[in-house]
């Protein structure tokens, strides 16, 4: 170990992130692949804004099941605790179920998506009958996560990727089905989602259960009971629903914007863009908590090589040819759309320039063990966020999706400075050297 660590370069650096990069795009390629599917339908503009509008809604249930992964990895060591979690992840699921169904199946689902998100009346069903697809997803998608933070613990991540892999060929075989047929709905969509989801579920549950099988009976780090799971995964739901209403609050203003429809299926489709080249860039927190202690001059190195990558990109795409082409032949974007979806996608650059830099400094956090600061940091993100759509919205509606973008970057940019400000106080506090001193970043190169 001591070898190794004398020998960190940035090529090792470089090695351990790569794998981690790809199987994160992976999962944006999925999204990627529906609303290339429902660009292609009829009146495709009405269809992606239902689609966006019950995704919206459903990234709330959705990222409170995804906590299962990071909570069922550092609590789950034997057998025992491994029924816990099952148990404690069947009452979440229910619950998550029981809203979800009210939403989908009673008059209040109507007064949300019409009065809250601002849905024209005639799409309120469209968006119901999406959403009674996804609420099936959530299932799914919690489970798997279930699985994959045993998959986690016992370091067999590559059916992680495996399980991805396959997921996504099963959902653009259905793709290329709906798009053959000509039968392409909002719920189509929903269906390539909820297929794709059901395989990767069952991948990971196979590998999951073989896994632990192998593992013992008891530990000495057994948690003892439900009640344990939920002191760890309530810190961590309360900090996730801050997050989650951001995406639901865009929409919101988007459905009070100059064209409503036009303004949320561009911004859709050009944040699922953005979101792909963010995606390859979501895991510099690993690099930090894994190498920071003993290298923090060279993985501040990394992050500086890296970290303007993602910009970069969006600039190449938003200010060349390049951009229209990946945008008309890769999504399937034309006429109106492309024109709008590409001006909101050169919105996203600051987004793009700030993401990597928080990821950085979100790890920090996580190795000085102060994840409550986030705390902090996403309450400003939302609020920022929320004025920024609030004077969008009453002075510029006209600005269409480019409001969504606007708030997005600008409340990332807020998450940015307070995360700084903290780790920057802690590193003062405790003598440390300036984040970024260029003369020590000069020589991480020979720091092996």
């Amino acid at each position: 170990m001591k070898k190794l660590e004398k020998e960190l370069n940035m090529r090792s650096l470089f090695i351990f992130f790569i794998p981690l990069a790809l199987s994160a795009s992976l999962v944006t390629i999925s999204h990627i692949i529906i609303n290339s599917t429902l660009v292609r339908a009829d009146h495709s503009e009405f269809i992606l804004a239902s689609y966006a509008i019950a995704m919206s809604l459903f990234g709330i249930t959705e990222r409170l099941g995804n906590l299962l992964r990071q909570t069922c990895s550092s609590l789950v060591r034997d057998r025992g605790s491994y029924r816990l979690m099952s148990h404690f992840s069947f009452y979440l699921i229910g619950s998550l179920m029981l809203v979800a169904f009210a939403v989908a199946y009673t008059p209040a689902g109507d007064v949300i998506f019409a009065n809250i998100f601002g849905a024209k009346a005639n799409m309120v069903d469209d968006i119901k009958a999406i959403y009674q697809v996804l609420i099936i997803v959530t299932i799914f998608s919690a489970l798997r996560c279930l699985a994959q933070g045993v998959i986690i613990y016992n370091r067999q991540t590559k059916w992680l990727t495996i399980g991805m892999v396959i997921r996504l060929a099963a959902m653009y075989i259905l793709s290329l089905y709906f798009i053959h047929t000509g039968h392409i709905t909002g719920v189509s969509g929903a269906l390539i989602f909820l297929i794709g989801m059901i395989v990767e579920c069952t991948v990971s549950f196979i590998e999951a259960r073989s896994l632990v099988r192998k593992m013992p009976e008891k530990h000495e780090l057994k948690i003892e009971s439900k009640k344990s799971i939920f002191k760890f995964y309530s810190p961590l739901m309360l900090s996730s629903i801050i997050v989650v209403m951001i995406g639901p609050a865009i929409n919101i203003a988007l459905g009070k914007t100059y064209n409503i429809e036009l303004a949320i299926a561009s911004y859709a489709i050009a944040l699922s863009v953005t979101q792909l080249i963010l995606s390859f860039f979501s895991y510099i927190h690993q690099i930090v908590i894994n190498f920071y202690g003993e290298h923090h001059a060279i993985v501040k190195k990394f992050l500086l090589v890296v970290g303007f990558v993602p910009c970069i990109l969006v600039a190449i795409l938003s200010y060349t040819p390049l951009g229209e082409l990946f945008f008309e032949h890769v999504i399937g974007v034309s006429g109106r759309l492309l024109d709008a979806s590409i001006q909101v996608f050169k919105v996203t650059m600051l987004m793009a320039l700030v993401f990597p830099f928080v990821d950085f400094f979100n790890g920090l956090l996580m190795v000085y063990k102060r994840t409550k600061v986030t705390i902090f940091s996403q309450s400003a993100n939302f609020v920022v966020t929320l004025i920024a759509l609030i004077i969008g919205v009453n002075f510029a509606s006209q600005w269409n999706g480019s409001i969504g973008a606007i708030g997005l970057s600008l409340g990332l940019l807020a998450e940015l400075i307070v995360v700084y400000s903290f780790v920057h106080a802690m590193e003062r506090k405790e003598g440390k050297t300036a984040m970024f001193q260029i003369r020590g970043l000069l020589k991480a190169g020979k720091n092996r």
